[in-house]
């Protein structure tokens, strides 16, 4: 006899697993289900395979070969232009069968007995008898209801509540003769349940029901996949294990398995070839491990399908979820119950999938992520989309076009239909990429674009300000300091910064999907800015907020070191007209941006070239001209901390009582210097956003930002503008006839020193909670993170202050004393070891649930 293997389903309600995979070629007991099912039909002599294949057939062809190395022989028919359906795909074979055969499905797990199935249906002189299984919950199966001897009396496929009249059901296994094919059309689709079966009970042919008293599992959804694995290892269906050892009831491991001495393993388990089991690793009853897969030490997994090449990190917690092939499930992280990590996917240290959750093949989620919906599109599951500025990824990778105009539909639908954004660059090719696709999604929510092209920073900002019917603006350009990742800045109408609760509506409508689609008629337009008008009214702003007189008069020379920046076109045009002498270095914009290492050559170089040519002093610009680092008359750098204060001084000595906005982190020189002058200080929390929103929101700011983050002048926007900072320190300086070496000579003598600990993203609240509760007798300052004030000294403080996008915290020291700054930074970095050991132990010793 020989049999059809149904082979060509694709397999929709197991994806993820069946995307790049067959659906009869999913793992069972780490074999696929068509190497269980051509065992089966070996167990009853049936030796004569024919697959029928539609969906991916290089995989079963690759696998199985011509069955030689299985004990049978296989022939295969491809469907090469339509699937067929159930019945058409064995009418395209019927000059092979032309006695008695078998149909059997390539997706169940069985048991069934073929031979005494066959004999019923030879006994009973049939035409066709489909094998059935009773089962407790008939919906989504064929109905089938027979007489006392069998034959088939009503059949109804996939019925209603109200329809059902029995429990019995079709397996998808038939027994037919060859004078039923010809009620079959030839090269189109049909189907056994729907079109055969009818019409052989209304022709009033024989047609049987072979009722099965044994296993039958329809791998159709995920939920069925793990549970016929389960059955399988509880031995409730005779599954061939012969190919491991059972070293200990109801425990089979494969060949060169090394598991630790100490690994707790309670059977039923399953454990391939070539795997490694870490130590204190704990394996649950239930557990399936394919082969050559890594269990970290002290890994907790408790009834998870891990698919071959896998790797499990250390303390990671698997609940009875399914781990796809050659996927990495990282240190810490935890997978729960019914979630899926598709193959070749990766899943970040300390990330948590949660329950049901389905992750396509190849994407990636980040460290510390918790992702509780499904990831289809794009690569990575992020933890959030905004960062502490903006969104940025991998130029190409993370930020995609694909990517960008889900994105950009998703900012358009947190905006009125018809309202105009402005959308600018930088003047490399991947920002001009990345700009296309945002307007595209901008315009399908039936959002206006005016498109600024290659803008710096600081003058789209002006220019948003400047327009009346703007409703925010959008720009991208390549992130300072990582020059293979991109950055997409959000700016409200004002041209600062989208306050969080704004970016929080355009994440939840990204991560939910909840775009607007107009109509034609609404789709948005597009239209152009001219550069001239651009950076004409950024020009007017500029020399509104100047004493040019003073510039002029001084007759400046000052070198700009542009490190390969759109901004270098704009500036030196500027100060021209004050008649300051600018000197241009690396202006040139077909060079690739630098990294950290060549940006310091590059400053040295500026430091040669100031003292060289007797400049006042040089400037190097980054950050399309947000940034900046100074370089004094002789050469020395002033950067960070130092040039926050410098600039503070230099504001308050020409404005004082004036007020200073700086990060929560910024030195405490600021505020001895503010004493010098009767002025104020605003702290606020270490991100841009909260520096611009301080200085839009407070009157009488002279000054904002920081060395690192760049400088606001609120005199002329709400933005960081490292080349109106240019010209403002020209002017300071000659009107106060002082220079930048002079001025740093005077500032306050201040330690301030930063180090960097590891603090696992689930540690965090705890360590803020310890450092609230340990320190009542201190002043605290909970503006950002936990700032430790010492009582008597003001200008002594520890800030301890939790990374944004990365699982550590950062611990600053400000004193005037080296020593005690050393000392506690050594004294908190214990503390924050201290605190992180004990929660870590703390969580492994709280019971997990099954």
């Amino acid at each position: 006899m020989r049999a059809v293997l149904m082979a060509g389903g694709s397999g929709t309600r197991l994806r993820p697993l069946t995307c790049d995979l067959p659906k009869p070629m999913v793992p069972i007991l780490n074999r696929p289900i068509a190497e269980h099912i051509i065992n089966l039909l070996k167990q009853h002599n049936i030796t004569e395979i024919i697959a029928t294949l539609y969906y991916l057939p290089d995989a079963m062809r690759d696998y199985f070969q011509d069955g030689s190395d299985f004990g049978v022989q296989i022939t295969y028919a491809v469907e090469e232009d339509q699937p067929l359906g159930t019945a058409g795909c064995v009418k395209n074979v019927d000059e092979l069968l032309d006695d008695t055969f078998l149909v059997i499905s390539g997706d169940s797990v069985m048991d069934f007995d073929l031979t005494a199935a066959i004999a019923f249906h030879k006994r009973q002189g049939a035409k066709a008898t489909l094998v059935l299984a009773r089962v407790p919950n008939p919906f989504e199966f064929g109905v089938v209801i027979t007489n006392a001897e069998g034959r088939i009396q009503r059949f109804l496929e996939k019925p209603s509540t109200s329809e059902i009249f029995s429990d019995t059901v079709n397996t998808g296994t038939y027994i037919l003769e060859p004078e039923v094919l010809p009620y079959l059309p030839k090269n189109q689709e049909s189907d056994f349940s729907k079109d055969l079966f009818p019409l052989l009970l209304a022709k009033n042919e024989p047609m049987y029901g072979f009722v099965a008293d044994s296993y039958w599992c329809d791998v159709g959804h995920l939920t069925a996949y793990r549970d016929a694995q389960y059955d399988a290892l509880n031995r409730k269906v005779a599954l061939c294990l012969g190919y491991y050892n059972e070293i200990a009831p109801g425990l089979w491991v494969g060949q060169n398995t090394v598991i630790a001495p100490d690994a707790h393993i309670q059977p039923p388990a399953l454990i391939g070839d070539n795997c490694r089991i870490g130590p204190r690793a704990v394996i649950g009853s239930g557990t399936v491990i394919g082969d050559n897969v890594t269990v970290g030490s002290d890994a907790d997994i408790k009834r998870p399908i891990i698919w071959n090449g896998s790797l499990v990190g250390e303390e990671a917690h698997l609940r009875a979820c399914v781990i796809g092939r050659g996927a990495r499930v990282n240190r810490r992280s935890h997978v729960l119950e019914g979630a899926v990590v598709g193959s070749l996917s990766t899943v970040g240290e300390e990330a948590q999938i949660t329950p049901e959750v389905r992750i396509w093949p190849s994407k990636k989620i980040e460290p510390g992520a918790t992702l509780n919906m499904n990831l289809i599109w794009g690569q990575v599951g992020r933890r959030n989309l905004f960062g502490q500025r903006g969104v940025s990824g991998l130029a190409n990778v993370d930020i995609t076009p694909e990517f960008a105009v889900r994105l950009g539909a998703a900012f358009g639908s947190t905006l009125r239909p018809g309202a105009k954004v402005t959308v600018s660059r930088d003047q490399r090719s991947i920002s001009r990429m990345v700009t296309r696709s945002l307007i595209a999604g901008l315009m399908s929510a039936g959002v206006d674009v005016q498109n600024l092209q290659a803008t710096a920073i600081p003058i789209a900002r002006v220019f948003i300000a400047s327009l009346q019917d703007v409703e925010g603006g959008i720009h991208v350009r390549i992130q300072p300091g990582r020059p293979d990742h991109i950055l997409i800045e959000f700016f409200s109408q004002n041209g600062i910064d989208l306050p969080k609760a704004r970016e929080k509506k355009i994440e939840g409508a990204y991560f939910k999907e909840d775009f607007r689609r107009v109509s034609i008629q609404e789709i948005g337009n597009m239209g152009y800015s001219g550069q001239d008008q651009i950076v004409d009214i950024y020009s007017k702003s500029f020399e509104r907020c100047l004493n040019v007189g003073a510039i002029r008069n001084s007759k400046s020379k000052v070198v700009l070191d542009y490190a390969y920046s759109v901004s270098g076109a704009v500036l030196p045009h500027l100060l021209s007209k004050f008649s300051c002498d600018a000197v241009v270095l690396n202006a040139s914009l077909s060079q690739v941006m630098p990294g950290s290492q060549d940006r310091e050559i590059l400053l040295s170089q500026l430091g040669h070239v100031v003292e060289a040519l007797n400049a006042n002093f040089g400037v190097q610009v980054s950050a399309h001209g947000e940034q900046l680092i100074l370089v004094d008359e002789a050469g020395r750098l002033v950067r960070g901390e130092m040039l926050t204060a410098l600039l503070a001084h230099v504001m308050l000595t020409t404005r004082p009582r004036g007020t200073i906005v700086v990060p929560v982190n910024a030195s405490g020189a600021v505020e001895q210097i503010a004493r010098r002058h009767d002025a104020a200080i605003i702290r606020t929390k270490a991100n841009p956003t909260a520096l611009m929103e301080a200085v839009h929101r407070n009157a009488n700011v002279v000054l904002g930002g920081s060395g690192d983050i760049g400088f606001i002048f609120p005199e002329l926007h709400p933005g960081f503008d490292a080349m109106f900072c240019i010209a403002k320190l020209i002017e300071l300086l000659t009107i106060q006839e002082r220079s930048l070496g002079q001025l740093r000579s005077e500032l306050p003598n201040v330690t301030h020193r930063k180090i960097t600990v590891r603090c696992p993203w689930m540690v965090k609240g705890a360590l803020m909670r310890y450092m609230v509760e340990t320190h009542v007798d201190q002043v605290l300052d909970l503006t950002d993170g936990v700032k430790i004030i010492d009582p008597m000294d003001s200008d002594r403080w520890v800030l301890v202050l939790p990374d944004a996008g990365e699982p550590i915290v950062h611990l600053y020291a400000n004193s005037g004393d080296r020593e005690w700054v050393d000392n506690e930074l050594k004294k908190y970095r214990n503390i924050v070891h201290d605190v992180v050991e004990q929660e870590e132990g703390l969580e492994n010793q709280i019971p997990q649930s099954e």
